[in-house]
């Protein structure tokens, strides 16, 4: 019996040639071509932004980017394996100190035409010094669980900023940071060539379509920002991230399923750690200058908002909460700029006072947003939704048409895998 239903329960091979195990293929490929959109709606911002002279839009958008990263990555050892992180900022830290040292070495090393390649290798570096930070983490956490876990984090970030502020190994810069006098990062390479060559004026408005440094860093954060979208994302249904999540529900009952969950943690940490040294290399290279007062413990209280209001273990939870947690303070102060936006003439009668105002209370305005949504929607703006197997809708009509009797036999005999994950 339960062969037959096994068989009714199965599409046949034509059937599935014809329309797929899954009738969730055309919502995929649907939301594929939504979100290749989206990005190429976002490539083109920046552009307009600079015709308007409004780049500081651009600026704007390109730390919320650098965030979503860094949240992409806490949301690896938060949302997918449930272990508590207040040291975001130090891995962030050492990815960009890593990436300023190494990278500077390298394009003095190097000849004028060829230094801009420093970033690359100034990424590898800020990967390397995260990972090496991260790995001696999961040293010392390995036994430790729930608040323990959070206040080795939370100590590890205090450290990480104290040492670079006392100039350790006479290689931070001290609490001036680096790059000292005289020493700056390369323009990489193919920016100078594209802003001499890229410009396009739209008559006689004054306007003008160009390539600015700013729109090339924001182009470069958003390639970055796609491809730790997906890795993230194949992780997340890969073998080792069910694992994250065995160990998020229960790390006994994980470990008694026969996971690893030294290794599985291990993973997290260095997998969450990889991610912030990206960020920081990214940062060093967009900032210019990298110094100690960047990383204050506030930091890493930001990331964290970022991934639970957000939602934890969801990677579109965490991208709306970076722009709504890091980018609604931000929009406020550049609003109440009198260049914030030409279209509002801040000369009227106490205009000033006003933006001034705005601009004071941001932060009291973002802790509005938190409440709010913590009272709304506590699971997150986004909440995570498991993969789920499920049976198509031809196996439903197939059982519906062999009888109750049949079901019951199937529940007893045999589990049918049918369907795809949702």
């Amino acid at each position: 019996m339960a062969e037959k239903i096994k068989e009714m329960t199965t599409p046949s091979a034509a059937t599935d040639k014809k329309k797929g195990a899954a009738h969730t293929r055309k919502t995929s490929k649907t939301t594929t071509i939504l979100l290749i959109a989206l990005v190429v709606v976002m490539a083109l911002v920046p552009f307009i932004f600079a015709a308007l002279g409004q780049e500081i839009y651009t600026r704007i958008l390109t730390l919320i980017g650098l965030y979503i990263i860094l949240a992409l990555g806490l949301n690896i050892l938060v949302g997918y394996a449930g272990q508590l992180d207040f040291g975001r900022i130090a891995f962030y830290a050492a990815g960009a100190y890593a990436g300023m040292i190494i990278g500077l070495l390298v394009a003095n090393a190097l000849p004028a035409s060829l230094a801009g390649a420093s970033f690359i290798v100034a990424i590898f570096a800020g990967v390397a010094g995260a990972a090496v930070l991260g790995g001696v983490l999961s040293l010392a956490v390995l036994r430790l669980r729930g608040d323990y876990l959070t206040i080795v984090t939370l100590g590890l970030a205090e450290i990480v900023r104290i040492s670079a502020q006392n100039n350790i190994l006479n290689l931070t810069g001290g609490a001036g940071g680096i790059p000292t006098a005289g020493k700056n990062l390369p323009h990489p390479i193919g920016l100078d060539w594209l802003q001499n060559k890229f410009y396009y004026p739209f008559g006689n408005s004054g306007y003008a379509l160009t390539f600015s440094p700013k729109v090339y860093w924001f182009l470069i954060i958003l390639v970055f920002v796609v491809i730790a979208i997906i890795i993230t994302r194949r992780q997340e249904n890969s073998r080792t991230g069910r694992a994250w999540a065995a160990l998020k529900d229960d790390d006994i009952a994980a470990r008694a399923m026969g996971i690893n969950t030294t290794k599985t943690k291990t993973s997290a940490i260095m997998m969450s750690a990889i991610w912030g040294g990206v960020a920081g290399a990214l940062f060093a290279y967009v900032q210019g200058v990298v110094s100690p007062e960047t990383f204050a413990f506030f930091g890493s209280i930001l990331v964290l908002a970022i991934v639970v209001i957000g939602g934890m273990g969801s990677t579109k939870g965490v991208i709306i909460g970076a722009v709504v947690i890091f980018g609604t303070p931000e929009l406020i102060r550049a609003f109440a700029g009198p260049s914030g936006l030409p279209f509002i003439m801040w000369q009227l009668p106490l205009s000033q006072t006003v933006v001034d105002t705005i601009s004071n209370y941001r932060n009291l305005v973002l802790g509005l947003v938190m409440v709010i949504m913590m009272a709304w929607r506590p699971d997150g703006i986004i909440p995570m939704v498991r993969p789920k197997r499920f049976l198509t809708t031809e196996a439903h009509e197939k059982i519906q048409v062999a009888g109750e009797d049949s079901v019951a036999a199937l529940a007893e005999d045999d589990l049918v895998k049918a369907g795809d994950a949702a």
